[in-house]
């Protein structure tokens, strides 16, 4: 009789399980709505306009979508750092922030195929900016600075990998200033809390066209990687709902037009092989 009622038990908690793992994308035609967690601080890809409005490339895709799907698109403003938690905890359907694909965050994540991709930049003070040269800046180049980063991101990694060469070289590290925005890294640096700023050179374009006496960028850092946005591992049909889209979006030559409206220039982007081996 024991062995029967844990069995009935273990029946039952599965079946519960099953229920909360329900399938997300029939969940949202259901609904008639996406709840999609952002971080709108990140031009040109998902920031706030002078009215109020969330805008950028990466949201005039994520409208496609949400419009081609026919439902009401719903953003949660979210700070970058729970982006993954809150996406993982079941906060939101989806994410609308845009990722740099990497293989760490792939064991946590299931990547969308990518809708763009990024190198990242080095943004100093416009008096500082003869202290640096050459178009790939070395781990040297930054050794015993302060960089200011956003908290969790690719860039803040990069500064980590950089401090683990310098250690090895007996160099000194560099001072990592980590905050929730990118407005809060250039302020970091225009206070001289930080002696430059790491982030994607389309992201710090148009703060040097903003500020053109008082900053500039000088260099590039760490590898180019694909971004893309994410689902939760067991949102596969989702996710493949979000990749399909995109890739229709390419072939259609829309994600080209939105690459020259917002980014200024114009990529393919791939169907797969595009997470990268640790």
């Amino acid at each position: 009789m024991k062995k029967t009622a844990l069995l009935i038990a273990a029946l039952l908690m599965s079946g519960t399980v099953a229920q909360a793992q329900a399938d997300t994308l029939s969940d949202i035609k259901s609904s008639g709505k996406i709840t999609v967690g952002i971080d709108p601080t990140f031009p040109p890809y998902e920031y706030t306009n002078d009215k109020g409005e969330i805008v950028g490339y990466s949201v005039a895709i994520m409208q496609s979508f949400a419009k081609d799907l026919g439902v009401k698109l719903e953003f949660q403003k979210t700070a970058f750092s729970g982006i993954l938690p809150g996406l993982i905890s079941g906060s939101f359907n989806a994410e609308g922030s845009s990722l740099n694909v990497t293989a760490e965050r792939a064991k946590k994540v299931l990547f969308t195929v990518p809708y763009s991709k990024t190198v990242n930049g080095v943004l100093v003070r416009q008096d500082e900016t003869k202290n640096f040269s050459g178009k790939t800046l070395s781990a040297e180049d930054l050794s015993g600075l302060r960089g200011a980063v956003k908290s969790t991101s690719v860039p803040e990694q990069i500064l980590k990998g950089l401090n683990e060469t310098l250690n090895k070289e007996g160099k000194k590290p560099i001072t990592i200033v980590s905050v929730d925005t990118l407005d809060q890294t250039v302020s970091t640096l225009m206070t001289k809390r930080a002696d430059f700023v790491v982030d994607d050179i389309s992201v710090l374009a148009p703060v040097v066209k903003k500020y053109p006496t008082k900053v500039a960028q000088v260099g590039e850092v760490g590898p180019s990687q694909w971004m893309a946005w994410a689902t939760r591992k067991d949102d596969a049909s989702l996710n493949k709902a979000i990749s399909d889209h995109i890739l229709a979006m390419q072939k259609q030559g829309e994600l080209t037009e939105l690459q020259k409206q917002y980014l200024g220039t114009s990529f393919t982007v791939p169907a797969a092989n595009f997470i990268p081996q640790e």
